[in-house]
C-alpha cells in the first residue's frame, strides 16, 4: 500500500507546485537577457525580491560585482557597439551603472532598451537595477570592449 500512496503523493504535491496561476500566467521573477552580436545572454541576478500570488522569494544580502560577473561568460565587443537590453514583465523604472576598471562608477543612460559600449578599450561591469509594482531585481553582466 505504501508503495501506491507515496508515488500518488509526490505526483499532487509536484502538480500543485507548478508554478503557474489560474490563468496559465507563469508566476516568478522577472529575467534580464542582452543581445550582442546577433547572441541573445541571460544577465546574472542579485539582490531581488518578488511577491505575487501569495509567494514571496527574497535574496537580499550584500553582493560582490566582481563575484558575480565572474559567473556570466564575459561578453566581448567592439568600442561604441550598441547592446540591446530585454527585462521580463515591463519593469517600471530601470537603472543602469557600469563599473569601470578603477572601480569608478557612472550612471548609464538607456534609449529604447539599448546602451552604447564605451569608445575606450578595457573591462567594464554593468548592474541594472529595476523595479516593479511586484518586486525588484539587480542584474549584472560583463563586457570587454576591444
Amino acid at each position: 500500500m505504501k508503495k501506491i500512496v507515496f508515488p500518488i503523493l509526490i505526483s499532487l504535491v509536484l502538480v500543485g507546485c507548478n508554478g503557474k496561476s489560474d490563468d496559465n500566467e507563469v508566476i516568478g521573477q522577472p529575467e534580464g537577457k542582452i543581445t550582442a552580436n546577433g547572441e541573445q545572454y541571460i544577465m546574472m541576478p542579485s539582490n531581488y525580491e518578488w511577491k505575487e500570488n501569495n509567494m514571496e522569494v527574497k535574496d537580499i544580502s550584500p553582493h560582490d560585482r566582481v563575484k558575480l560577473a565572474g559567473n556570466f561568460e564575459t561578453l566581448e565587443a567592439e568600442k561604441g557597439d550598441t547592446l540591446k537590453l530585454e527585462i521580463d514583465k515591463k519593469p517600471s523604472s530601470v537603472e543602469m551603472i557600469k563599473v569601470n576598471e578603477d572601480d569608478t562608477i557612472e550612471r548609464i543612460e538607456m534609449k529604447d532598451n539599448e546602451i552604447i559600449l564605451p569608445s575606450e578599450e578595457g573591462y567594464y561591469i554593468y548592474e541594472l537595477n529595476a523595479t516593479w509594482d511586484k518586486g525588484k531585481i539587480t542584474f549584472l553582466f560583463d563586457v570587454y570592449v576591444k
